[in-house]
């Protein structure tokens, strides 16, 4: 039976195994601190059903483990074709969320997909495509790297576009994505004053979201708070709370306060019902499995040989992280306040799946290199 087991896993589960291990960790460690920090959520919302959130999440996770495996098995290479393909749609329906869309918090973020009825956030299928196209573009033009016309001016033009259209709504995502890309272009061997041009057009590009789009007062309005010497937002504030109390070893799982006063304790901070639960020792081990995830995303770049491989795994463990490391950030004042979530732990629906995308991916550069060796 245990040699069944491993066969099994062997045949199904290929690509890096600590990338493996450590989904599972944060998908266990998501679904009891969303549990906890959803409670008095589900009881006034859901007339005292407790487990509605537990069982919702729990589903979007499984569905979110089973596209991270479906992605795995698909050639990387496939996902060159398909990118070019999910760029080219993410453009109009970006704008036509940005006009139509369902408006949370002044932003509209979300459209709601018919007969399903399920939310659906465009800023993750775009982040996704933008990644993973610009990886295939400059895989392709590393031997004519240098030439303006032909090679990075289309990289430079669909950057500044998509991280354009995003930031109508979404500031914070279109920030990282541009971070994001600007690691990438350098990974990619683009030259420095075509990455400092790129710096001028992210800049321009951006100003002009947000003096047309939704998010110039929230903007302002959060760096003020964020530099105030002696004013401290309201989430904020309690988010501190929440980390003083844990300590060292937290309140145990299920005894967060401040869940109760925290606003999104289960998304945008639930870094800080982390650390009060688990303490300190909880949010570094927390810490850890993502610095993992980085670590083994660039041993996969090392060791790939073909430059499409590297750069799709370089980007897209470069976003993961950069997005943890940002939400993370936020929890203990580190930055202003954003709404990004915290990748494979915050409740969600869109970013869960992408994510386990994008996981499948960096799985599937591995699996292609490991067989590739074997072969050999």
């Amino acid at each position: 039976m245990l040699t069944d087991s491993k066969i099994w896993l062997k045949d199904n589960l290929k690509g890096d195994p600590v990338i493996w291990f450590v989904v599972l960790a944060l998908s266990l460690i998501s679904i009891a601190v969303v549990y906890s920090a959803t409670g008095t959520l589900a009881y006034k919302m859901m007339h005292g059903n407790t487990e509605h959130y537990l069982f919702k999440h729990s589903m979007f996770m499984f569905l979110c483990l089973g596209t991270m495996w479906l992605a795995h098995k698909v050639d990387y290479r496939q996902y060159a074709k398909i990118s070019r393909i999910a760029l080219l749609a993410s453009l109009p329906i970006l704008i036509y969320t940005w006009k139509f869309g369902s408006s949370i918090n002044e932003a509209s973020r979300w459209f709601t997909i018919p007969i399903i009825n399920q939310s659906f956030q465009p800023s993750d299928l775009a982040k996704f495509a933008l990644i993973t196209s610009l990886a295939s573009m400059l895989a392709k033009r590393q031997q004519n790297i240098d030439d303006f016309k032909e090679t990075l001016l289309p990289v430079l033009g669909w950057v500044g576009t998509i991280c354009c259209a995003i930031a109508l709504t979404n500031l914070s995502t279109a920030l990282m994505l541009f971070a994001t890309c600007m690691l990438l272009m350098f990974i990619g061997r683009v030259p420095m004053k075509y990455l400092m041009m790129l710096v001028v057009i992210g800049l321009l590009s951006l100003t002009v979201a947000l003096a047309v789009g939704q998010r110039l007062g929230t903007a302002i309005s959060r760096v003020k708070a964020f530099t105030h010497p002696t004013a401290v937002p309201f989430q904020a504030e309690q988010s501190y709370i929440a980390i003083a109390t844990g300590g060292v070893l937290g309140k145990g799982p299920g005894n967060s306060t401040q869940k109760n006063v925290l606003p999104h304790p289960y998304s945008d901070f639930i870094y800080a019902i982390i650390i009060e639960e688990y303490g300190i020792v909880g949010g570094v081990v927390v810490l850890m499995l993502y610095l993992v995830i980085l670590y083994r995303g660039m041993i996969t770049v090392a060791n790939s040989e073909k430059a499409f491989g590297g750069l799709l795994s370089a980007g897209l463990s470069f976003s993961l992280v950069i997005q943890a490391m940002i939400n993370m950030g936020v929890a203990v004042g580190l930055g202003p306040i954003t709404g990004l979530p915290l990748p494979m732990l915050s409740m969600g629906g869109t970013s869960l799946l992408f994510t386990g995308v994008s996981l499948g991916i960096i799985l599937s550069v591995s699996r292609g290199d490991r067989e590739e060796v074997a072969v050999a």
